[in-house]
Order: structure tokens, then sequence, then C-alpha cells
């Protein structure tokens, strides 16, 4: 089915020669695996986690070795899953349920947005729902407006809940075990294209901060901060430029609240250009948001206006040319740093 292919990609960068790689969609099964093996806790709940597929590979093997009253399949019902999800994290069990497309979270945004991200703080901090909601954002297989959406900015507005968009097989393993450790509810988006990227990832357990950017590539004259797969992009636009003798400073945000503005501030001063590229709408979005704190802290730094990649602010089209032409990607990054640079 075209939707279950998943195109190949490139190493991450920086890689050690000689290190253990895996791809990302192996990173996130090992992080199940081993916190279902370390906390009776936690359980594995959504459509087709138990199939022979295992949602692209991710939940693949569990319910054999864990059974199927820890990872088990559910209907589509996503508001009442979500109440399920949330009652058994009050009760104090680790929900990770699952959602093989993103755009079908807003169905059960009461229980989100007006009760797991709250509760925290309406009872004064007595009270946690320490669920993972795992939801895969995509492209590329014409399924159009309504399974190919990015609704980051959309989860991220809300307060009480933390929403990660790893882009590398070492975060996608060390932040989903973090998110399940966590004590609040958090979004934990994977995109789609990402599942085939290879890239060193310990095989020991290990955690990675919830909310901390990480520098994928440092230079001097501008800045380009990446969202998911456009990080990925990010790192290719700059080594585009680098042949051009442009340095670019690539930021990967890994997290998109909390934000990590400080780490981009501070580029920003070294660089004073700015670019951020999302795989979202522009309109409310990660970028607009981010442009605004480098505006109040470091306007007087910047060289240029900042610019951001964005898909245009329309549903996305199902047809292979106008998704082609849809989608931003390393040319458009590097074409906008080119023009912060009057180049």
């Amino acid at each position: 089915m075209p939707w279950t292919t998943v195109p190949k990609m490139e190493r991450t960068p920086g890689v050690e020669p000689g290190s253990r790689e895996i791809t990302y969609r192996e990173a996130l099964n090992e992080a199940l695996s081993q916190m279902l093996g370390i906390d009776e806790r936690v359980f594995i709940m959504g459509e087709g986690v138990d199939d022979p597929g295992g949602v692209f590979g991710t939940t693949k093997g569990l319910p054999e070795k864990f059974g199927d009253a820890r990872v088990f399949d559910t209907p589509l019902a996503e508001n009442a899953l979500t109440g399920i999800a949330m009652g058994a994290a009050l009760a104090g069990m680790r929900p990770v349920l699952v959602h093989m497309r993103v755009d079908f979270l807003p169905i059960s945004l009461d229980q989100i947005i007006n009760h797991a991200a709250k509760w925290h703080y309406m009872f004064g901090g007595k009270v946690h729902v320490p669920m993972v909601i795992r939801a895969i954002t995509g492209r590329g297989w014409g399924s159009a407006a309504q399974h190919s959406q990015s609704l980051q900015a959309l989860f991220a507005n809300i307060p009480g809940l933390k929403v990660v968009m790893p882009s590398t097989p070492y975060d996608a393993k060390g932040l989903l075990m973090a998110a399940v450790a966590d004590g609040n509810p958090v979004i934990f988006l994977e995109h789609r294209w990402l599942y085939e990227a290879a890239g060193h990832v310990p095989e020991e357990p290990y955690l990675v901060p919830i909310g901390k950017g990480e520098i994928r590539r440092k230079g001097k004259d501008a800045t380009i901060v990446g969202v998911s797969h456009m990080a990925r992009e990010a790192v290719a636009a700059a080594e585009l430029l680098a042949n051009e003798g442009i340095d670019s400073e690539v930021i990967d945000l890994r997290a998109v609240r909390p934000m990590d503005s400080p780490l981009v501030i501070e580029s920003v001063r070294k660089t004073g250009r700015l670019v951020v590229a999302d795989t979202g709408w522009k309109l409310c979005g990660i970028g607009a948001e981010l442009v605004a704190r480098v505006a109040e802290e470091a306007l007087g730094e910047l060289k240029a206006p900042p610019l951001r990649i964005n898909i245009p602010d329309v549903p996305t089209p199902s047809s292979p040319v106008l998704e082609e032409a849809y989608y931003p990607g390393k040319d458009d990054i590097a074409a906008g740093v080119r023009q912060l640079l009057g180049k």
C-alpha cells in the first residue's frame, strides 16, 4: 500500500564510524521495549499496535514479548480511548496511546486540552496525568488534506502539554523514554519520512531532556532552525551553502513546547540572521513564536528580517504534481539564507 512505503534516508549527520546504528523506527521500538521491561506500569494501546506491521515497525514484536494485556489493539474511538488512557494514568499507570495519524487527534481534544493538560495545575500539583500520545505526521503518498497535517502549533498553544518532535534515531529513543518517564502528558510527534533514517543509538536506556535543542552544525553567517524532518533538510541546506562559502549554524529544536529559544537567541546574537523551517503552516505557527521571541530579546542583533519556511497556507493537495510543489525542502531553505545575505 502506498502509505506503508517510507523513503530511504541517509545516515544521521555526525555519526562516528563504527558506532552502533539503527533506524528511527527501531529506536522507537527499542525505547518502548525497554520501558515495558523496566516499568510494569507502562502499556501500549492503539489501532494496529499488534498488527504484523506494528505501526511502521515501531511496535513490532512487542505483543509477543509482553503479552496482549500490555500491548493491545483498540477500535477507532479516539475520544473514548483518550479518556481510558487518562483514567489509567490517574490510577498510577503509564499509558502510551498510539495514533496512526495526527489528523485524528482533534477528535479527542476535549480529553487532552480540558482535562489531561490541566489537572496538574487544577489540583495544586497533587494529581498528575503521566500519559504519552504518539502520533504520526506525514506526507508524500497522496492522502491529502486529512492524512498529512502537521498540527504541532495547535498543541504547543496549550499550557500543560509538552510537544516533542525528534528528527534523529538517538533523539527518538531518548525523548520517547523521557516522555514515558515524565509525570505529565506529552504529545510525541513522529514524521513518517524519518522512520528509515539511520543513526547512532546506544543500546542501554537513556533519557534526552525535553525542551533542549541541539546544534547540528556550527556556523557564523546565519542561523537555521529546523523542526522534525525540516531539521534534516536544514542540515542538507547548510551543506549546499557551504559549497558557496556560506557558513550556516543549524539548530534542531527537538521540542516545540517547551521551546529552547535561549539556544536560538544565543546563535542569532552570533550570526545576526535567522531562518526557521517548520513542517507546519506559517500563520500562528512555531516559526512565528520563535521569531517573536528573538525580536523581544535580540532585535538589535538582527542584520536582516527573520524568514520562515513553511508549507502554503492551504490544505494539502492529493495530486502528486501539486504535492511535490506543496512541500518546501533544502533548496527553499538555502534560498532563504541567500536572501538574508543579499546573494
